[in-house]
């Protein structure tokens, strides 16, 4: 994510990382993640759903800017320990990813942060990049427990939504020259979206490619939007959850 004010990392200069690598649940269900908590000690809670990398770097970066924005981020690793930096292994790890499985753990990852005393609204928000943006919407339409949902530049093939179930109103946040999910694709998901019935904002921003919000690949990010694209983020979590 952008800021004028960050290290290679991601955080701002000399900042440790907020949060921490744990496990919540056990058995069979148990999950890993990152959960990253305001200096207030509470707040509303996120999801952050990774993009096709896995749970990296980045992804922790997004979940404690959340927290310095006072927010209680929780990032599941959906891929159970697996990660890459390679894009041809990205790819096949998303394709391979267990929709079943990765449904209850989404589920399940937004049960255990409602469970969190540190949470201060009965429903959380629900942030994805790339795969994880339609995983985003994926999740909304799992459990009434996500009360809103931020979409950025969403893609998975295999991924297909059941729009009745969905409760939570959605932003979109899509890249004009994005090769992946085009512009026409960000649209005709507005279109199907009001045609449901549900609260929609779809946005379009000129001039940048896929994945333009992440600080850890300078061929794609841009400052400019990405800064735009948080600012956008923010205000429409707060207006939801308070």
């Amino acid at each position: 994510m952008a800021g004028t004010d960050r290290d290679g990392a991601g955080r701002p200069a000399g900042a440790a990382r907020a949060g921490q690598d744990l496990r919540f649940g056990s058995g069979p269900g148990a999950l890993a993640g990152y959960l990253a908590e305001p200096a207030s000690g509470h707040g509303p809670g996120v999801l952050v759903l990774q993009e096709w990398w896995g749970l990296v770097d980045a992804i922790r970066d997004v979940c404690d800017r959340f927290a310095r924005a006072g927010f209680v981020a929780l990032a599941p690793d959906l891929y159970h320990g697996a990660r890459t930096s390679d894009p041809g292994e990205a790819g096949r790890l998303m394709m391979d990813l267990d929709l079943p499985r990765a449904a209850r753990d989404l589920e399940h990852a937004a049960e255990a942060l409602l469970g969190r005393s540190s949470v201060t609204h009965p429903r959380v928000g629900c942030v994805g990049f790339c795969m994880g943006g339609q995983l985003a919407l994926y999740a909304a339409t799992r459990t009434p427990r996500i009360g809103a949902v931020v979409d950025f530049y969403g893609i998975h093939p295999r991924v297909e939504l059941d729009l009745a179930r969905l409760e939570a109103p959605v932003l979109g946040i899509f890249a004009e020259r994005d090769e992946y999910v085009p512009p026409e694709a960000a649209r005709r998901l507005e279109a199907e979206l009001r045609a449901a019935g549900k609260r929609v904002q779809i946005r379009i921003y000129p001039g940048v490619d896929h994945a333009f919000m992440n600080d850890h690949r300078p061929d794609v990010f841009d400052a400019a939007a990405a800064a735009r694209g948080w600012d956008e983020a923010i205000a429409f979590l707060r207006a939801e959850l308070g």
